[in-house]
């Protein structure tokens, strides 16, 4: 009998699915507060993932007009760098997993590739497979026009071979350009943390010099009012 045309073969899954807005947060509120005098109808600028810029306290009396404004200033710039820190930890979690997947679909389209050059031949493939992580087994793979990816969630479809390597080359695509993404988003929020901590400083320091001149201000209506009754 000549060999079978069709061979069911398990590949690594291959599917990565990518939400570039996923575990982001607005906050555009706070980040807009200090340009509404400005503008009250410009949208707060985000990168190309949609992660909202921090706000650059340029002039800490558009934020603050007295020491009662201070507290809940800082409190809100410290929930913003609490929101940056969630979509950076969420980046790394996706950085890992994109790490992870990328190698398993650039092997299983070698694979693919592979099987590919090998299709018109009549000799079977001599190979090992892997049961687990320690134990492999001899196999012999006939010619095959067609393979079968597993898509996750138990679910597994079969393809022609030239329709399997476009898929996987478009996966590995789109797993290479989200994980550029990722690495991208991670130095941006960096960059709006070390922003923040910048504001949080100079709402503190502001906070400083108004108390000094409070205090001087005191000290000086008391003198004043010493001369008076002498």
């Amino acid at each position: 009998m000549p060999p079978s045309r069709k061979t069911h073969l398990r590949l690594t899954p291959s599917f990565i699915q990518t939400s570039p807005r996923s575990g982001y947060n607005n906050i555009d509120k706070m980040a807009s507060k200090g340009k509404e005098a400005e503008s009250s109808k410009d949208a707060t600028p985000t990168n190309p993932r949609g992660i909202p810029y921090a706000p650059f306290v340029d002039k800490v009396e558009d934020y603050v007009t007295t020491r009662d404004d201070v507290e809940p200033t800082l409190r809100s710039f410290q929930e913003m760098i609490s929101k940056y820190q969630f979509m950076e930890m969420n980046l790394q979690k996706r950085m890992g997993g994109l790490k992870d997947k990328i190698p398993d679909i650039q092997k299983t389209l070698d694979s693919v590739k592979f099987l590919k050059l090998r299709k018109d031949d009549d000799e079977a493939i001599d190979t090992t497979f892997e049961l687990n992580d320690t134990l492999y087994s001899k196999a012999k793979i006939p010619a095959t026009e067609e393979v079968y990816i597993w898509l996750g969630a138990n679910v597994m479809l079969s393809y022609p071979i030239d329709e399997a390597e476009t898929l996987l080359s478009s996966k590995l695509s789109t797993a290479k350009t989200s994980l550029s993404n990722c690495e991208e988003d991670l130095d941006f929020l960096r960059e709006q943390i070390t922003t923040m901590e910048v504001a949080i400083a100079r709402v503190y320091n502001w906070e400083v010099v108004q108390k000094r001149k409070d205090k001087a201000e005191e000290e000086q209506e008391k003198k004043k009012s010493k001369s008076q009754g002498d």
